[in-house]
């Protein structure tokens, strides 16, 4: 009994390991996302990026969909609520948000900020699916609070300058991994009750809707190159926005978040601004500041002060069993 117990509990972290790793890779993935973006933006809106990007998705998840049917017949009212927050939230809105940040900030600032993940997914998890709360979590809050000022502001004040910055890339940046945050919450919500096929496809599908609604109200001409090789460029870059950074990359990360805890997973989230960052370096020659430095380590101080945290409560968690049978 005891060897199978032995077993089971290393089957139980082998798994764990796994599925912490997938989000990883997942989440790194979306790093290399501003190097389509930043190109696509040049001859059209965030939005439209956005939709053509869910539309090409779609002809894949449709079929996916249909295939998992059976999945939908176990959805409840809160996981359709759970669905509707990751594609119209996480999918769509925030996706467009982040999409018109890269053009009114530096691409190291708002990936730096996204960071910021992390704490807004903790708190839903605390809310939502009852996960505890880190001690000391206010403390380490106001930190990376402090982090987040330096990566959007520096060491200047803000005051007299609100027109400039209240709509400042740094802000979009942050309405972006608030809504992340809240998806990685929601997403570990649906994965008790869906496949991660399944999930994910609900995620680029019911964001269509919503994203042709707010194409249509922006309003704004579709613009084409007129060159050949401007054209492939488009496309190209179109098929791997999507496919790299939007479908790949969503199918590990819901693979992996399916045996992962929601608070863990979104820490495993990081690899994302650090990839971006290194994309940045290489492929537009664009370095961080000091200022961005010390923010980032702010930050990080916080999200390893957590993270230790959220270890040694796993600790207790497995040693809790064996203790009681004892």
């Amino acid at each position: 009994m005891e060897k199978n117990q032995t077993a089971s509990t290393v089957y139980r972290k082998e798994r764990s390991n796994t599925g912490f790793w997938l989000v990883v890779i997942g989440a790194a993935l979306w790093g290399v996302d501003p190097l389509f973006r930043i190109i696509l933006l040049q001859t059209m809106t965030s939005t439209q990026i956005v939709l053509i990007e869910h539309i090409i998705v779609s002809l894949v998840a449709i079929p996916v969909l249909w295939k998992f049917r059976a999945d939908l017949k176990n959805l409840r009212a809160r996981h359709w609520v759970a669905v509707i927050f990751i594609s119209w939230g996480g999918s769509a809105l925030a996706t467009v948000l982040f999409t018109m940040a890269l053009t009114n900030n530096d691409p190291n600032t708002v990936l730096l900020l996204q960071k910021m993940q992390p704490l807004f997914a903790i708190v839903l998890a605390k809310l939502l699916l009852k996960e505890t709360l880190p001690r000391r979590f206010g403390g380490l809050f106001f930190i990376a609070l402090a982090g987040t000022y330096l990566l959007t502001f520096g060491f200047t004040l803000p005051l007299g300058n609100w027109n400039t910055w209240i709509h400042a890339g740094s802000l979009l940046s942050l309405g972006a991994a608030a809504l992340w945050g809240g998806s990685t919450v929601m997403g570990r919500l649906m994965l008790g009750q869906a496949r991660y096929e399944t999930v994910t496809s609900l995620r680029f599908v019911v964001a269509l809707p919503l994203l042709f609604l707010m194409t249509w109200h922006e309003g704004a001409a579709w613009t084409f190159p007129s060159g050949t090789g401007e054209q492939a460029a488009v496309v190209l870059n179109v098929l791997g926005q999507a496919l790299l950074p939007g479908l790949l990359s969503l199918l590990l990360y819901y693979k992996g978040l399916s045996s992962t805890k929601a608070s863990v997973a979104t820490l495993a989230e990081l690899s994302f601004p650090m990839a971006g960052v290194l994309v940045n370096w290489i492929a537009f020659r664009t370095l961080i500041t000091w200022e961005q430095l010390v923010g980032f380590i702010l930050i990080w101080i916080a999200l390893f002060a957590i993270s230790r945290q959220q270890e040694r409560s796993a600790s207790v968690a497995d040693a809790a069993p064996k203790l009681r049978t004892e």
